[in-house]
Formats: C-alpha cells, sequence, structure tokens
C-alpha cells in the first residue's frame, strides 16, 4: 500500500476512537513487541505451540490457549499493516504475519497514517478484542487477581496490567467507569502483556466483590490511608512459612497483629486487589467491599505512590507470598 489517504488506511486509523472500536469489536496494537505478542497468541490458539514456547500460568483460552480438536477460534489478528524496513529489522514479524495469511507490505507514510504515535515504528495489527467474561476468569479457581476501579489514565492501566502479567496474576479486572483498555496508548504501556492475561471489561465493582469471595478470594484495597501496612502483612506471612510467632517479623512491631493475635489478612491467600482512581483514590464505597485496606508504607519524603508503582508492589507481595506458601497451604 502506498497512498495514505486511502479509505483502508483511514478506516484503521479510526480505531483511535472509542466509538469506532466499540462498533467494530477491534482495535490498534502498534509496534513490534505489542504485534509480536498478538501474532504468537493468535499462532497459539490455531493450533499447537510453535517450537520451543511455552503457554503462559494461567492463561485462559482466550489469553492462549490452543484450540481443542473441531473447535473453531476466529483469528485475532486480522490485519497487519508493516513496512519493508520494519520487516527487514524484524523478521520474525514477517514470519508470523505470513503464516497467518494477514501480512500487507505498506510504506512508512500509509502506516504513520495508521498509527496513533508520533513516531510509529513502522507495522501495526489490527486486532479482535479478547476480553473474556468474569464467569471464565473464575471457573479456572484465580489465585491472584487485579481490580481497576475509575482508574482514568491509559499509561496508568497499561502499567497495571503489565505489573498484574510480571506478577503471575491470572487476570485483570476493569470495573465500571475505568479507562478503555484498548485505548492506543493503553495497549503500548501494557508492552504486549495484553496479550498474556485474561481481561475482564465493564463489570460492576459490587457484585465484582460479590462474585470474588464466592470463588474463594479474600479482597484488599490498596488505599494510603489503610490501617494495616503491606510490610507486616509480608512478615506475618514469612512468619507463618517459618513457623514462627506472628510478631517475629521485624515489621511487626508497629503493625494491628503485634500482639501475636489472628493475623490481619493472610497474603498467601487467593486475592483480589482494588486499585483506586488517580486523584481520589478508592471511594467509600468502593473500600467499603474490601475485607482489609492495605497502606503501602512511604519511608521517604514523597507525598504517595502512583497507582501503578502501588499496584505493583501489592501484586508482587502477593504473588511472592503465594509462592512460597504453596508447600504450607496445599
Amino acid at each position: 500500500m502506498t497512498n495514505p489517504r486511502a479509505d483502508r488506511v483511514r478506516d484503521v486509523a479510526k480505531l483511535a476512537q472509542r466509538s469506532a472500536r466499540q462498533r467494530r469489536g477491534l482495535f490498534l496494537a502498534e509496534g513490534p513487541q505489542a504485534v509480536r505478542e498478538a501474532l504468537r497468541l493468535d499462532a497459539r490458539r490455531r493450533g499447537p505451540l510453535a517450537a520451543g514456547e511455552t503457554k503462559a500460568a494461567g492463561q485462559t483460552k482466550a489469553a492462549g490457549e490452543t484450540k481443542a480438536a473441531g473447535e473453531t477460534i476466529s483469528p485475532l489478528v486480522t490485519e497487519v499493516y508493516a513496512s519493508p524496513a520494519c520487516l527487514e529489522r524484524y523478521p520474525e514479524l514477517d514470519e508470523l504475519a505470513s503464516a497467518a495469511g494477514v501480512l500487507r507490505v505498506a510504506t512508512e507514510e500509509v502506516v504513520a497514517a495508521m498509527a496513533d504515535t508520533v513516531n510509529p515504528q513502522g507495522i501495526v495489527a489490527v486486532c479482535r478484542q479478547l476480553d473474556v467474561s468474569l464467569d471464565e476468569v473464575l471457573s479456572r479457581s484465580p489465585r491472584l487477581v487485579a481490580v481497576l476501579c475509575r482508574v482514568q489514565d491509559p499509561g496508568n492501566a497499561g502499567t497495571i496490567l503489565r505489573a498484574a502479567d510480571a506478577a503471575g496474576a491470572d487476570a485483570v479486572v476493569f470495573a465500571e467507569g475505568s479507562v478503555d483498555i484498548y485505548n492506543p496508548k493503553a495497549v503500548r504501556s501494557t508492552a504486549g502483556s495484553l496479550f498474556h492475561v485474561p481481561v475482564v471489561v465493564g463489570t460492576d465493582a459490587d457484585q465484582l466483590a460479590v462474585r470474588m469471595r464466592a470463588a474463594g478470594l479474600g479482597v484488599l484495597a490498596a488505599d494510603g490511608y489503610g490501617s494495616i501496612d503491606l510490610d507486616v502483612l509480608q512478615d506475618e506471612s514469612a512468619s507463618r512459612r517459618l513457623g514462627l510467632p506472628a510478631s517475629a517479623g521485624p515489621s511487626a512491631a508497629s503493625g494491628p497483629s503485634a500482639t501475636g493475635n489472628a493475623p490481619s489478612y493472610a497474603l498467601e491467600a487467593p486475592t483480589a486487589w482494588l486499585f483506586g482512581n488517580e486523584a481520589q483514590g478508592l471511594s467509600g464505597d468502593e473500600l467499603a467491599l474490601a475485607d482489609a485496606r492495605v497502606a503501602v508504607p512511604v519511608y521517604g519524603e514523597a507525598e504517595s505512590l502512583n497507582v501503578g508503582t502501588a499496584a505493583t508492589v501489592c501484586l508482587y507481595a502477593s504473588a511472592r507470598a503465594q509462592r512460597l506458601g504453596v508447600g504450607a497451604n496445599g
């Protein structure tokens, strides 16, 4: 393709608008990393894993399972537009897109006209939206879930999803009022993790908490003013793992469980974390949904942590406790 004003180019570029994405059920993945992960996921969904590939832990059918015999799965990637220079630089992308039959070679000008970024990297993919239902996520007995409550910034949303992927979370839920994860900036911010972790969108937070508990998950609220210190929860978890009294951890002297009473929350237990709006945090109603309100300690002079940073710390704390506590908890 050589004409940046062609109708097809305009159609693809319109996917930067939420209305077009919702109407067509499509979104844009831009750049080599995102397009590579989308194509790899598509290849896994079409058939057996390629040599050397492994399925990420916790992935659902929408996030990487191969199809069963006789089962039809719609392709995730419908079109890939790439410049010759990009394909030369990233031969794997050429191979993956050609094998899927979706490659369209285009000039740099055409790709730039389709892309949302100021400095495009020579490749964009048109993908089908891949969110799954909450029922599907809960049916697989998840142990770690990130829930975004009215998170508005696409960069923060993408960062939290990427952190959830790195921590091995089983799903990321975007409650009603949160940013569209298919926003081009959000997709870019995930750095390909959108294609690794099951995503649920548009769920009511009240019902979500009820459903999580029914599925055996505790609900924690990340709250800068929370009465429970995350360090204390981590120390308590370590003490239980080592068979020590709950007060033995280095942070326990200042924590709510310092007297040796029952733990404030077992961090190694299956958990859904609630993360709130950037400016307002979690609302009173959202905080009321949680079993406990947990604060990430700030040791320096910073007023608070960005929601993406706080989410990363919380998710890794749970992930570590769960991984180390597997033997002790069956």
